[in-house]
């Protein structure tokens, strides 16, 4: 039995920053993970989505530049090199953590899958034979993995998720994506404009559920202009293999129809990797989904036994799983007994043009009964996106009628998630949107359209 101060299961962005400074401070720490070093965000999500994203970007550019007077040939995609690309970084970035771990004392990693096996035990299975550990606190930091829709013939059928659809070493010929979340836009976009023919399927009534609807409509409207197919309230009943190719039966209302692609993405959600704990052993509850139960302390139902990421549901995003480590190491090691309240949370979506927001929807201010007011422009407005050539899009605020305090903004166009941030900062702190309104920003730039947008409230 090895003891430690804190066993850390799961090496994504809360995981391995919390490892660190725990062991830094003293502690003595273990790193247990499953698959490679970085969670999902160094190795299936932000880092290599972001780099081939780059690579579509400049394909896309390349094919717009006649509309800026430039004459060129058209592009031609190299997947290979920009598979190995991707590579390197995801290597450099996960090279960086492996010699972070080897330069900090007190901190050991064990490379093996993790699961309790008493009260104060883990049990971590590596190729080398089962390791019995021991901690007086424990974090789980497992995140999430693809959730796999309840479709027939999906067992018998060929299909790609995230984990490895960047994997591709060829263009696919027309790629059905089940999904029209956030994932099934960035990667429907990117092989797009790689070249390859992308049916979007989604359920739902519009495409990012979560968002308002004229956001959704707006964004739709983008896709479809670069000839993405959207097929909304489609329903995917069956899926099989013929020849090759990939046969997809879908439903919309009482109207059944079938569709052919060469390649299956599944984009349709999320799911808490706990399958594998053994949480039951440590008393350990979950929610009706799986995720782990937590409370405003990030503690499980277990005492001294913490959940941070994704894994906890909630915003599944890196910046909060990185955040979550503050927290909890401000709590554990410095002692603050802050409770996690209600934090505002920003986010941005990469398709091209970005989709930035932070706050509340207009939306959930309707539901929520709020009074407020509404200030939105076209990106067709903006001056810097004129010039660019980027017009694509709208910008939007709700703001509360009595305070004029912002409660939410959306950027869905060039440089949103960037733009974003100025308003997150100024509801941080509590500014009202006048001032916005009256501050000078440099011209020509994105920001400085914040001017005219808070000059449009009505």
């Amino acid at each position: 039995m090895r003891k430690y101060d804190a066993i850390i299961i799961g090496s994504g962005q809360g995981g391995t920053p919390l490892a660190f400074n725990l062991a830094n401070k003293g502690w003595k720490t273990v790193l247990v993970e499953k698959h490679n070093l970085g969670g999902s965000c160094v190795n299936y999500g932000c880092t290599p989505t972001k780099t081939m994203m780059a690579s579509a970007h400049a394909a896309f550019k390349i094919k717009k530049a006649r509309d800026l007077g430039i004459e060129v040939d058209e592009p031609s995609v190299n997947i290979e090199k920009v598979w190995e690309r991707k590579e390197n970084i995801v290597k450099s970035f996960r090279g960086g953590i492996e010699k972070g771990i080897k330069n900090t004392s007190r901190l050991d990693y064990i490379n093996g899958k993790a699961s309790f096996s008493g009260k104060k035990e883990i049990l971590v299975e590596t190729d080398s034979g089962p390791e019995s550990l021991t901690a007086s606190i424990i974090i789980i930091n497992t995140g999430t993995k693809p959730a796999l829709p309840p479709i027939k013939g999906l067992k018998e059928t060929p299909y790609l998720t995230n984990l490895n659809i960047m994997d591709l070493k060829a263009i696919p010929e027309h790629l059905l994506v089940v999904g029209g979340g956030y994932v099934g836009l960035e990667f429907g976009q990117m092989f797009n404009r790689f070249g390859s023919k992308v049916t979007i399927l989604q359920r739902g009534q519009q495409l990012l559920s979560n968002e308002d609807e004229d956001v959704a409509e707006e964004i739709k409207t983008i896709m479809e202009k670069e000839g993405i197919n959207i097929k909304l309230q489609s329903q995917v009943e069956e899926v099989q293999e013929k020849d090759g190719t990939i046969e997809l039966t879908y439903s919309t209302g009482n109207e059944k129809n079938k569709i052919t692609g060469s390649h299956l993405l599944l984009a349709a959600g999320r799911t808490p990797a706990t399958e594998e704990l053994n949480l039951k052993e440590r008393g350990i509850e979950t929610d009706s989904r799986g995720f782990i139960k937590t409370d405003q302390w990030l503690e499980t139902t277990s005492q001294r036994v913490f959940a941070i990421g994704d894994v906890k549901g909630g915003p599944a995003f890196t910046h909060i799983s990185y955040d979550d480590f503050r927290f909890l190491y401000a709590n554990l090691v410095e002692n603050k007994h802050l409770p996690l309240e209600d934090r505002l949370v920003p986010y941005t979506i990469f398709t091209d043009p970005q989709l930035g927001r932070v706050g509340i929807t207009e939306r959930e201010a309707k539901e929520r009964n709020r009074k407020y007011l509404k200030a939105k422009v076209p990106m067709s407005s903006v001056a810097r996106a004129r010039e660019t050539g980027e017009t694509e899009g709208f910008m939007k605020a709700i703001i509360d009628k009595k305070t004029d305090k912002i409660l939410g903004f959306t950027m869905l166009g060039s440089q949103g998630g960037e733009v974003m941030g100025a308003i997150q900062i100024a509801m941080l702190g509590n500014l009202p949107y006048t001032t916005i309104r009256d501050t000078p920003f440099a011209h020509p730039t994105y920001v400085e359209s914040l001017n005219n947008l808070f000059s449009s409230v009505e």
